[in-house]
Parts: C-alpha cells; structure tokens; sequence
C-alpha cells in the first residue's frame, strides 16, 4: 500500500484551489477583494462582513478576474453568525466547476488537526488550535487556527488536510495586547485566527439546498 509523502501530500492542496473565488462589492471595496468558497450547484460561500450589506454592496463573484451577478440566499451577521450564501446561474460559470461538489466535514475539528487555508492565490497549511489557549473573553472562539501571517483571510476556505472537506470558512483575527519586557510597551499581537465551523454553516444552508 503506498502512503502519501508530506512532500506529496502539501502537492495535492493545490487541486482545492478550483473552490476558492474573489468576491468583489459594488463598486469594488477601497482594500481590495474579499474571499469565497465554491460549494457546488451554483453556490457560493464567505463571511458575512466581506459581502457587507448586500442590498446595498451587490456582491459579484470573480473567478480568474471574471466577475457573476449574484443572488443573495441568505446573509448572515458579523457578530451573529458571519456567513453569506450567495448563489450564480450554473450556466453561467466556467465548464471547471461543473458537476463539482465540496463537501462540508461532517466531523467537528480537534486541537492539533492538520488544516489547509484557501484562497485564489493559493493555499496554505495549519494546525487547529485549542480553545483552551485563548484568552478566556475569547474563548467562545472555539474553531481557531494557530497560523496567523501565513494564511487566508476572512472568505477563505478552511479544508481538512487528509480529507479535504470544508472545515469552514474564515472569519476574523484573534488579537491580545502583551508587554515587550525590554521596552516595557504593550503591544497588539495576533494570536489565532477564528472559522465559523461546517456545522455552523450546514445549519445556515437552507434545508432545500443541502
């Protein structure tokens, strides 16, 4: 039986990349693209406070700096539940994604899990953090990742490594203040990353189109 290499494995993560996408507002927000997930069927996944306030933002889906209207199943909220499901006629999207599905993880993440972050440029690998590392005001944060500089961005996608299926999708920096003991300052440092977890996001899907 031949077992994957970690060279070879890491080789792989790029096949996860057809799933990741732009999203752009209307006009195109001042800082640049946000970042979206492809679930299959026409649907299309990212945080909420990347699409914004939809009737207002006209969120556009880009796929390799081609831009589809969109239409806005459901919008969730930042400090809810910071997801948005937007969906594009199927006809309409590039012939690579057709027939694709990407599954949500079915099994919760566990402190430690090997994680590849996605996003349209490319991928990038991580562990899930203990909850129990946080500060304690953040702790209900509880699907966190430990690599801050290196990964996607609030809209990525956040795949299991062996599996991959969607463990969730970005959200937000998890940042405390610590004191520098040379210079006595206390500075802001990132310290994990949260993901609305699949269990989160298969709930917000409405019924009709799991």
């Amino acid at each position: 039986m031949m077992i994957d290499s970690p060279a070879h494995a890491e080789s792989t993560d790029d096949l996860l990349l057809v799933y990741a996408v732009n999203i752009h507002r209307t006009p195109m927000q001042s800082w640049g693209p946000g970042y979206g997930i492809y679930l299959g069927k026409g649907l299309f996944i990212t945080a909420a406070h990347v699409a914004g306030h939809t009737w207002f933002t006209r969120p556009k889906v880009a796929i390799a700096g081609t831009e589809y209207p969109t239409k806005v199943i459901k919008a969730g909220d930042f400090e809810t539940i910071d997801v948005t499901l937007l969906s594009v006629d199927e006809s309409l999207l590039p012939s690579r994604l057709a027939l694709r599905r990407n599954p949500l993880c079915a099994k919760p993440p566990w402190p430690g899990e090997p994680v590849i972050t996605v996003v349209p440029e490319g991928t990038a690998r991580s562990r899930i953090m203990s909850p129990q590392r946080l500060p304690l005001s953040v702790r209900k944060f509880d699907t966190v990742i430990s690599d801050v500089a290196e990964t996607g961005n609030s809209g990525s996608g956040v795949f299991d490594a062996e599996k991959k299926c969607l463990l969730g999708i970005m959200s937000r920096k998890i940042s405390e203040y610590r004191t520098d003991r040379s210079t006595g300052k206390r500075e802001l440092y990132d310290i994990a990353k949260y993901f609305v977890p699949a269990s989160v996001i298969a709930q917000f899907i409405p019924a009709e189109l799991r």
